[in-house]
């Protein structure tokens, strides 16, 4: 019998007041990550992937509905009592946000805000949550930790800063570990060494992980395994190392064909052609349909729902198919 995973995103919907009615913003959102992996969740800006990674915490705006369900251990977290999410934020799951200066308070030192989350939630002593975060602010790469405690967010610089919301994450000991974005406000030396404290820190700890990304390069080289989102909707799920050679996926596909090559700088790029859809844009069938060189009659009237391909996941009614297994379909 195999192993539940530690989250388990089924089916999730996500339904958020807009222009004075529901509209639903993320259709079906599929997500699985076992205890100590790691699942990057990849695609363009609007495609639901910080409000899939903020339903796991129960941190949607006021007024969203949710259905489907968001698993963590077996429990649901829309079923959650507020105390039980309180704690559940505390001890079991912890967040890394895109711009830690929107999420840390310019007015409180760093220290402050590091010891925070120990001393109200877990009462730690605040000696001991002192000499415990001071260890891992060197642990990510802060040097002289003890006067960075005495600092504002305003004498850090992005990096620094980004390192302190990983510090923080970690000092909560968590199972799970959700990163947003991490480093998409750095410079790319910093995004490199921000992302390799994040994987040292994981391995070390035997973290989960979401990885949110627009990267698909660091997506497979961080993670295990990598799901695509568009429109709202979770289009394929593979191993990371298949993403580059094994998507099925034709936006999966597009997404990747569309990279600047880096062996070939007078190449000309290959944009998939119209725009991205927000999820309330979505027609009746498939979201992807108008941009797609593979639509059919049916992709525009009627919505794919995901199906297993081999170890990999993909909703498309006419998902790519390799050489092997045209030859085997036709033999």
């Amino acid at each position: 019998m195999s192993t539940p995973p530690l989250l388990h995103i089924d089916a999730l919907r996500i339904d958020l007041p807009l222009d004075g009615r529901l509209r639903t913003v993320v259709h079906r959102a599929e997500v699985s990550i076992p205890e100590g992996s790691a699942v990057a969740l990849v695609g363009e800006s609007g495609s639901g992937k910080s409000l899939t990674a903020r339903s796991v915490m129960g941190l949607l705006p006021r007024g969203a509905r949710v259905h489907g369900d968001v698993r963590f251990a077996g429990e649901s977290v829309p079923a959650m009592t507020s105390g039980r999410l309180r704690a559940f934020r505390a001890r079991e799951v912890a967040m890394v946000f895109q711009d830690p200066r929107a999420h840390i308070n310019p007015a409180r030192g760093i220290g402050d805000f590091l010891i925070e989350g120990l001393t109200t939630a877990r009462g730690v002593p605040a000696a001991e949550a002192t000499r415990k975060v001071v260890t891992i602010l060197r642990e990510v790469g802060i040097p002289d930790a003890e006067r960075r405690m005495r600092q504002r967010p305003h004498e850090l610089s992005g990096g620094l800063l980004q390192r302190v919301m990983i510090a923080a994450a970690l000092a909560a000991e968590p199972r799970l570990l959700l990163a947003d974005e991490p480093t998409t406000a750095l410079d790319v030396t910093t995004q490199e060494e921000v992302m390799a404290i994040v994987a040292e820190a994981r391995e070390a700890r035997g973290l989960a992980l979401l990885f949110i990304t627009h990267d698909l390069e660091l997506a497979a080289a961080v993670c295990d395994r990598v799901a695509v989102m568009y429109a709202g909707t979770t289009v394929e799920e593979l191993p990371a190392e298949r993403l580059h050679r094994g998507a099925a996926h034709p936006y999966a596909r597009a997404l990747l064909a569309s990279r600047p090559p880096l062996s070939d700088t007078g190449a000309r790029l290959s944009p998939i052609p119209g725009r991205p859809l927000s999820g309330f844009e979505v027609p009746d069938g498939c979201a992807f349909s108008d941009r797609c060189p593979r639509v059919q009659d049916r992709c525009r009237s009627e919505r794919p729902h995901p199906s297993p391909t081999g170890d990999a996941m993909t909703a498309c009614h006419f998902p790519h198919i390799s050489d092997s297994e045209e030859v085997g379909r036709h033999a």
